[in-house]
């Protein structure tokens, strides 16, 4: 039976909130990589639309994954950028910067969204336009003192993703100031990298979770 996005999404809350960012990924080695961070345990995948011909990735990604992972389309600043994202597959939209536009185009097409925010006032415009998740970024600068101060205007059952220089040793301090799960990028994908070093790459960072949630 096909899983389907919905449960995908909680299953990712409730199991491992790590979402793989493929940044650069191109679409010859994307099916390898997905299929690493896939039997590490992950259960979402981004590829950022900045990244070469991202849309036939995000399309090869969900017609060998469909089911097992929830695909997210990266960087995601139009309206059009939502409706392309959802015609090759995509199931969660997720930008940099907090558009009520792009929030809406994906709610329409019934596709999660979660939108970058970095201050308080970002992250309650992003909440009162129907967000699924906050994506907190970049997350290196605010720190988690930062977050800390910020999940306090957030509704505690909207989660809050940090991006943005996350690492095995510094996701402790964000999930004691409230982070929900996380966004890896570079610490698990650069361009070029092999399956197998991103496989060594994401298992450190699932075993650090599991250490944290104990």
């Amino acid at each position: 039976m096909r899983v389907s996005g919905a449960v995908l999404w909680e299953r990712l809350l409730a199991d491992l909130p790590l979402i793989g960012i493929l940044r650069g990924v191109t679409p010859s080695e994307v099916v390898p990589v997905a299929e690493a961070l896939s039997s590490a345990g992950f259960i979402c995948v981004e590829v950022p639309l900045n990244s070469t011909a991202a849309l036939e990735s995000i399309r090869r990604i969900r017609e060998r994954f469909d089911g097992r992972l929830l695909i997210g389309a990266g960087t995601v600043l139009t309206e059009a950028e939502v409706s392309a994202a959802h015609r090759v597959g995509a199931q969660v939209v997720v930008s940099p910067n907090t558009n009520p536009a792009v929030i809406a185009a994906a709610r329409r097409l019934e596709l999660l969204s979660i939108p970058g925010f970095a201050t308080p006032t970002e992250a309650l415009i992003g909440m009162a336009a129907g967000a699924s998740a906050l994506k907190l970024f970049p997350a290196e600068p605010a720190a988690a003192a930062g977050l800390r101060a910020l999940r306090a205007v957030v509704l505690p059952s909207l989660p809050i993703f940090p991006v943005g220089g996350i690492t095995p040793t510094n996701m402790a301090g964000f999930m004691a100031a409230g982070a929900s799960g996380f966004g890896i990028g570079s610490s698990i994908y650069t361009p070029g990298m092999t399956a197998d070093i991103v496989a060594q790459r994401a298992a450190m960072f699932v075993k650090a979770w599991a250490e944290v949630r104990q």
